[in-house]
């Protein structure tokens, strides 16, 4: 039986020499596959109030949407800068090889309401760190972070596991 690993494929070289870009277009691709990873991001989470599935930008927009219709959950994007109409939370992150800015509506949730963060791969954890202090930021409950992907040696888990927060993730790859 296969599982969410065996749907991912490796691309070497990507975006940069000396990477192992880890695609999951090829599991969302496949009805079985996608299956498969929405059900098992959701499995720790089943029977508990979750309002809404916070998605980062941009992978996290599909997996987030499928899990909060699976749930009946809203859905709330975190983008990049500039990308929202309207009013909007800031928060600036590192990356690997450089800096950004994510944003959130500042209504998008409300105090008190159970989230759920989800994306497609954790590596530094930057990215999600910043989503969550957003969140945290409006009074958003944060149950738990579900990732289809881990890069371990990367530090992503270690740093959001030091902020208090839960991780879940389907799989992991080694190296970068």
């Amino acid at each position: 039986m296969k599982t969410v690993r065996d749907y991912i494929r490796t691309i070497p070289d990507f975006p940069h020499e000396g990477i192992m870009f880890r695609d999951v277009t090829t599991l969302f691709e496949d009805p079985r596959g996608f299956r498969i990873c929405v059900d098992q991001l959701l499995a720790p989470y089943a029977g508990q109030r979750i309002d809404k599935v916070v998605g980062l930008e941009a992978r996290g927009f599909i997996l987030g949407g499928a899990v909060a219709h699976q749930i009946g959950a809203g859905f709330v994007p975190v983008r990049k800068k500039g990308k929202l109409p309207g009013k909007v939370i800031s928060q600036d992150y590192t990356l690997e090889y450089g800096a950004a800015t994510v944003e959130l509506h500042e209504d998008a949730i409300k105090a008190g309401e159970v989230v759920l963060v989800v994306d497609d791969l954790l590596a530094t954890g930057g990215t999600a760190e910043a989503g969550i202090k957003l969140i945290e930021q409006l009074g958003g409950q944060i149950t738990g972070c579900a990732f289809v992907v881990d890069l371990p040696d990367l530090g992503g888990r270690a740093r959001l596991h030091g902020m208090g927060m839960d991780v879940h993730v389907l799989c992991e790859f080694a190296g970068e």
